[in-house]
Formats: structure tokens, sequence, C-alpha cells
């Protein structure tokens, strides 16, 4: 996962390299926008590519804060402690041809016991709004990490050093019923200026990805068109 990570920071540069030698392209006014997890990739990648001149995030999620603690703070060190013990153990697993073992993601049904954010999510992942299977891929895995591999995301500082993208203008925008408010909010509490915090009135995380009447395209319009002229 940790290659991953550094492949997915290499991808946005690599989409600065391309955007920048476009002849219609202005090198100098190329902005990022990332949605969920990738709001935290280009957080990462924005630290180190000073070539991306304006950043915006829509219901971000901190991968590494959200694995490290849970959301709300909620995983116990020694949770912690126990998942990345039980992730060494299963490499071993792995390294020797065994099984493939799967962690967390989106549920595959719905039940008296499932929980409003898994509700949320299985509305989008589950059902024609946002299924997706790679090819070749097979829906029971989709959204499923394995879990020799997701716990490096226990090592994922995004908002480490997040004030140095300053003067670099940066925008967070989250819904005001969103579970993952926490990461936009602590984000916006490292960063600094200039910096804003947008919260959408009546949205959920899931929310913002794609029902178009509540998503602030005003808002993102006059970010950028402000930040790269």
């Amino acid at each position: 996962m940790l290659l991953h990570l550094i492949f997915i920071l290499k991808i946005y540069s690599a989409a600065v390299d391309f955007l920048g030698t476009r002849p219609f392209v202005d090198r100098n006014r190329i902005g990022i926008i990332g949605i969920c997890g990738s709001g935290s990739f280009a957080i990462s990648a924005a630290k180190i590519d000073p070539r991306i001149k304006a950043i915006a995030t829509v219901s971000m999620y901190d991968m590494g804060a959200a694995n490290r603690n849970a959301l709300n703070h909620s995983l116990t060190l020694e949770q912690r402690k126990k998942i990345q013990s039980e992730a060494a153990k299963q490499r071993y697993v792995e390294f020797t041809d065994g099984e493939t073992k799967y962690t967390s993601g989106v549920a595959h049904k719905l039940d008296e016991n499932t929980n409003p954010i898994q509700r949320e999510f299985y509305d989008f992942y589950r059902t024609p709004r946002g299924e997706y299977t790679p090819k070749g891929g097979s829906p029971e895995l989709t959204t499923h990490p394995t879990l020799s591999s997701n716990v490096k995301f226990m090592n994922f500082y995004p908002f480490n050093d997040i004030e140095t993208i300053s003067p670099r203008p940066m925008l967070l925008i989250a819904g005001d019923k969103a579970h993952s408010r926490e990461f936009s909010e602590d984000a916006y509490k490292r960063a600094a200026e200039p910096k804003e915090l947008y919260i959408v009135p009546s949205s959920g995380h899931v929310d913002l990805y794609d029902t178009v009447e509540l998503i602030p395209f005003d808002k993102l319009t006059s970010f950028f068109t402000e930040h790269l002229k």
C-alpha cells in the first residue's frame, strides 16, 4: 500500500507534467481537486509539487487518520496494535501462497444492525448509482483492501506540513451532516492562509459525490477562477 500511495502521488505530478506541456494549457494555472480519499492524496501531492497552484477537496477522508484512529478517534492504541499484528502475520500467509484476507470496505447486505455510515456507502457502492467492478475483478472485492496492505495507511500523514502549501490557496468542502467532516476541519485548522472551509447545508458525505443539486459548483468555479487567473 505504501508503494501504492507513492504511485498515486506520482500520478498527480504526472498529470501536471502532461497538462503543463500541452500548448493550450498555461502551466502556471493548474489546480487540483480531490474527492473523499483522493482529497488527502491531493493535499499530499501539493505539498511537494509547487506547480499545483490551487487545491480543493470535497468530502475529504484523511486515509491515514481514518485507519490509525477510526472516525471520531474511536480506535484505541491497543486495537490499532492488534490490527497491525494481524496484518504482519497475514503477510507470512500470503507470502507462502496462502489465502488473501480482505478487510473493511462496504457491506454487501443491510440488516437491522447496519450502522448509518455503512448504509450511506451501501447506497452508493452497492447500487447502480456507483457500483463499479474492474475488468477481471469481482464485485465482492470492490472497496475491500487487503488486510496486509491497508495497514500501511496508518503510516500516511497527509496533513503534516500542510502549512507549507501556503501561499497557494486551499478550499475544503464538506457536508454539514457528513461523518467525514472532521477531516476537513482538521486540515483547515492546520493549514496556513489563504484557506477556506466551506460547509454545504443539508448534505452528507456521499451526497457530494454525485448529487448535483447539492454540489457547490459555483463555489468551486469561483475558487479556481480567482486563484488561477
